[in-house]
């Protein structure tokens, strides 16, 4: 009996990793699915097994642990973070003059896609009934940029040179080149934080002598769902946490293939009476591989796992925003959503 209600635990929580597929991969804890257990929701019990657990963070990207919520809700929130937590983004390029060797389509193309250092907190959502014009939008749902750079040759430049950087001036366009134009009182409420793009190392374009680009940018805010330019985030993924778990003690040669077996740091081997015994020391490192199932004397000395509520996210950011803003701001859009169907329910019942 104690087996079985072993049996059915790893059912319910473990995915297996087997040499010839992935079992317990569906969610099965639902009510009245196992005699027994009480699968019903229980607030008291999501709080005390939620966790949040933050394992690295810096400019760029962060890594977190999410424990003790279904697949559903990780994907939800995976999927705002890429596509409904809104940014700034080039949407309109006026261009008056480009004489470059890039089409104008191509070259509108490649500015929409540059992100754009300014906090989408600060602005609207631009109504989309308005007249397209150059002069539309304002200091509260636009954002004005200018590029304008003409190449010319360098006056001092040595005659026997073959090198572009040194025999033209303004050769190379980079995202550097895009001037912030503020409208209205923009200069004022972004003086401590320019708007810019993120990077002022992207290349634009390459000109020669002669040729120019005069070009105004309308930025408004919009989400990764329209677009893909407006999504915040480079990655937002999320893998189950690795369970690895030796059934017997491997010693001596077969402790070394099985260490060689997994990514580094998952296995270690440790002297015991003087012989090798491979243990587990992180198996959070593994990356599921299933190398050790291709030995025959070792895979079946180990079982391998993955613990089904138990979500390593890593996202990185494109810059617009630090990575723990984007995660807080996707719990927002999140919590939203869930107070519109709450809402919609209610009106149902209403009806």
């Amino acid at each position: 009996m104690a087996a079985l209600k072993q049996n059915v635990e790893e059912i319910r929580s473990r995915v297996i990793q087997g040499e010839f597929g992935v079992k317990n991969v569906h969610t099965t804890d639902f009510p009245g699915n196992y005699p027994g257990y009480d699968d019903t929701w229980d607030m008291q019990k999501f709080r005390k097994n939620f966790r949040v657990d933050i394992v690295h963070l810096d400019e760029s990207s962060i890594e977190f642990d999410m424990v003790g919520i279904d697949a559903a809700i990780a994907n939800a929130f995976r999927r705002i973070l890429i596509a409904e937590v809104p940014t700034m983004a080039i949407e309109k390029v006026f261009i008056y003059n480009n004489t470059s060797i890039i089409q104008d389509e191509v070259l509108a193309h490649r500015l929409g896609l540059i992100p754009i250092k300014a906090d989408p907190r600060l602005f609207e959502y631009r109504n989309t009934g308005e007249e397209s014009s150059e002069e539309e939008g304002s200091e509260i749902d636009t954002i004005k940029l200018q590029l304008k750079v003409k190449c010319t040759r360098n006056p001092r430049a040595s005659k026997d040179s073959s090198d572009p950087r040194e025999l033209y001036l303004n050769h190379m366009v980079y995202s550097r080149d895009i001037k912030w134009v503020p409208i209205g009182n923009q200069a004022d409420v972004f003086a401590d934080s320019k708007i810019s793009p993120v990077h002022d190392n992207i290349l634009i374009d390459q000109l020669r002598p002669g040729q120019e680009l005069d070009i105004v940018m309308h930025c408004v805010k919009g989400n990764g769902k329209d677009h893909a330019k407006f999504s915040p985030v480079c990655t937002a993924s999320y893998r189950l946490l690795p369970e690895i778990t030796i059934l017997e003690p491997v010693e001596g040669e077969r402790a070394e293939r099985l260490k060689r077996c997994f990514s580094r740091g998952v296995i270690d081997l440790e002297d015991v009476n003087g012989k090798k015994v491979a243990k587990v020391v992180n198996s959070r490192l593994d990356t599921c591989s299933r190398e050790v199932l291709r030995h025959s004397d070792l895979k079946n000395v180990v079982k391998l796992g993955r613990v089904r509520d138990h979500f390593i996210f890593t996202v990185e950011s494109t810059g617009i925003l630090s990575p723990d803003v984007l995660v807080t701001e996707a719990i927002s859009v999140l919590m939203t959503k869930c107070q519109r169907f709450l809402t919609e329910l209610d009106s149902a019942d209403m009806e």
